[in-house]
């Protein structure tokens, strides 16, 4: 039997209703594809199970499960996930998250056609509350990225969403550590690793669907051993916002070590200025909480160094989250992507 040519990995903890929906989702080839699931040891590990036997049975995907016997966290499981793969590219995808319909095959001829491209930026969408569709474009149209820091660093918030993440296996198999365990942002790490090195390239197919269930206050990381430190399983709290944000800088102190690079400073730079999402994160606990942690986020993180970064938060403050969710995202429908400073 030949290879599939990507492997969809998808890291499985205690959401058995969501990734029932995302495996239904996918409606591809089934020659191109295999379906990978690494399942982290979780309470509802049964009815993952179950779930995951169903569709291997009944569906005519490629479909192998795993379970870890220790819960090794979110970047630990990432990694297991390019070991268990066999595909020329791996394509992550959150247990919660969806593919649009009709939209995988041409992705997949996309990447077929860009197989010297070992790292693609793809396209996504996502729905908020109130049914309207955002999409994340990130350019104007499909376009070339050439290796090197200034990439890096324009691509490091823009890689961070897991949905459709997708990146040569052989290329991930390379640079496997678990220095960074516990960051969350271990596929940022692969796609720095990637596009220091080489020539990439921007996606402007929306294939999948971030389902954002972080607007459900919902905290799950925290429950492995590389994770205790950083995160508090339960809400969305400041000290894990504030500890999810550090993170990116220790994944850029670790590149700069090893490369000679800048892109501490490069990325600091980047974040403040698309900070947004940042900010409106706790901005529902009320004006007095967020002033609170966005004065965190200017002291331990370093964001106060452009102005956009107190655009933001005066929004914020005087708009409420809902309102500038509305205006940002119909700047982006004016300008068909999202704007570049």
């Amino acid at each position: 039997m030949n290879a599939p040519f990507l492997s969809v990995c998808i890291p499985s903890y205690n959401r058995p209703k969501q990734i029932e929906n995302l495996l239904a989702s996918i409606d591809c080839n089934p020659d191109d594809i295999e379906v990978v699931i690494c399942e982290d040891h979780a309470p509802k590990r049964l009815e993952v199970r179950a779930i995951v036997n169903a569709f291997a049975d009944n569906s005519s995907y490629t479909t192998h499960y795993h379970e870890n016997t220790i819960n090794r966290g979110f970047d630990g499981n990432i990694r297991r996930l390019v070991e268990c793969a066999s595909g020329e590219y791996v394509m992550f995808m959150g247990d919660d998250d969806l593919f649009v319909p009709n939209a995988l095959n041409n992705f997949i001829d996309f990447l077929k056609k860009n197989r010297d491209k070992p790292y693609v930026l793809r396209t996504y969408l996502t729905e908020h509350p109130d049914g309207s569709i955002e999409y994340f474009r990130y350019l104007p149209k499909t376009s070339l990225l050439n290796r090197g820091e200034a990439t890096v660093s324009w691509l490091f918030k823009r890689s961070v969403t897991i949905c459709g993440f997708t990146v040569s296996r052989s290329e991930a198999l390379k640079y496997s550590t678990d220095e960074l365990d516990g960051t969350l942002l271990y596929q940022v790490y692969l796609m720095a690793q990637v596009c220091l090195r080489h020539d990439a390239i921007y996606c402007d197919i929306p294939v999948v669907h971030a389902v954002q269930t972080f607007r459900d206050d919902i905290q799950m990381f925290g429950s492995s051993e590389a994770e205790k430190s950083r995160f508090t399983p339960g809400s969305v709290s400041h000290d894990n916002s504030i500890n999810f944000t550090l993170a990116y800088f220790e994944v850029t102190a670790y590149l700069d070590k090893q490369h000679g690079t800048n892109l501490t400073k490069l990325v600091r730079f980047d974040l403040s200025k698309y900070s947004y999402p940042f900010l409106s994160i706790q901005r529902k606990r009320g004006i007095p909480s967020f002033l609170s942690y966005a004065k965190r986020l200017e002291n331990e993180a370093g964001f106060g160094c452009t102005s956009y970064y107190y655009i933001y938060k005066w929004a914020l403050v005087l708009l409420g989250e809902k309102t500038c969710d509305r205006i940002i995202a119909g700047i982006k429908r004016v300008l068909g992507h999202t704007p570049n400073f």
